[in-house]
């Protein structure tokens, strides 16, 4: 798959991904959001008050970049690391593989989107080992007291088990680049990055619309769309 439709790939899969992200963080975000200093929107007499979306988006914005920065940084190692393997004499003809079980793990994600095949949880239950080494840390950033701490802790929360993101690092691996990997990560999240703003003040109306079967159905298929279509051009190029 050529370079520019692979960024829009995982910015789609981010996107269209939403309907997994209200169940994975959701839940973050709403804790982050209520998890917010009270005093940060307080009058003279120090009386806490609800906070408004204007001072509750930079700490949002902040966690959600944070998010993005480990997203990055997971896919600049493992783009590294992959194009380092290339290199050795005995792994320079892997790259094919690679990208074809990227292709398949699409395939996989767009299923467990669609709700057809929970496969993917298996990843993210191996990836519990690592989170539960980060997670303790995270829960010395709550309560939120400014946004630098918000971005440190999405940059921690940036590591919970997912399924979704661990297809797009495996598809980091495929490109054998260490640039390509940070840039198709960072496309990922961008395509998150709308879901789970919206979700800190639209929480409600959007579980709803997410929740429907059509959306979930829609989403899916879509993600299937792009793995199958990278199959086929991989099989292109092996032929060409």
């Amino acid at each position: 798959m050529p370079v520019e439709i692979s960024y829009f790939a995982a910015f789609i899969a981010g996107l269209l991904g939403g309907v997994h992200c209200l169940g994975m963080c959701g839940g973050i975000v709403g804790a982050l959001t209520f998890g917010i200093n009270p005093s940060i929107s307080t009058k003279g007499d120090k009386t806490p008050e609800p906070q408004p979306a204007k001072n509750i988006y930079p700490y949002l914005l902040a966690y959600n970049g944070g998010r993005l920065l480990s997203y990055t940084f997971a896919g600049i190692l493992v783009g590294g690391i992959s194009m380092m393997a290339a290199n050795l004499p005995i792994l320079n003809n892997i790259q094919f593989g690679l990208q074809i079980f990227a292709a398949l793990f699409m395939i996989a994600l767009g299923l467990y989107i669609g709700g057809w095949w929970a496969g993917l949880r298996n990843i993210e239950r191996a990836g519990g080992m690592i989170w539960k080494r980060i997670e303790p840390l995270s829960r010395r950033f709550i309560p939120v007291k400014s946004p630098f701490q918000a971005l440190i802790l999405g940059f921690l929360w940036g590591w919970l088990p997912c399924g979704l993101v661990y297809t797009i690092l495996f598809w980091s691996i495929s490109t054998g680049n260490a640039l390509e990997g940070g840039l198709l990560m960072l496309s990922f999240g961008l395509g998150t990055l709308p879901m789970l703003l919206a979700m800190g003040v639209f929480a409600a109306s959007l579980t709803n619309f997410i929740r429907k079967p059509w959306v979930r159905s829609l989403a899916g298929g879509i993600i299937i769309a792009f793995g199958l279509f990278s199959l086929v051009n991989i099989s292109l190029r092996m032929q060409a």
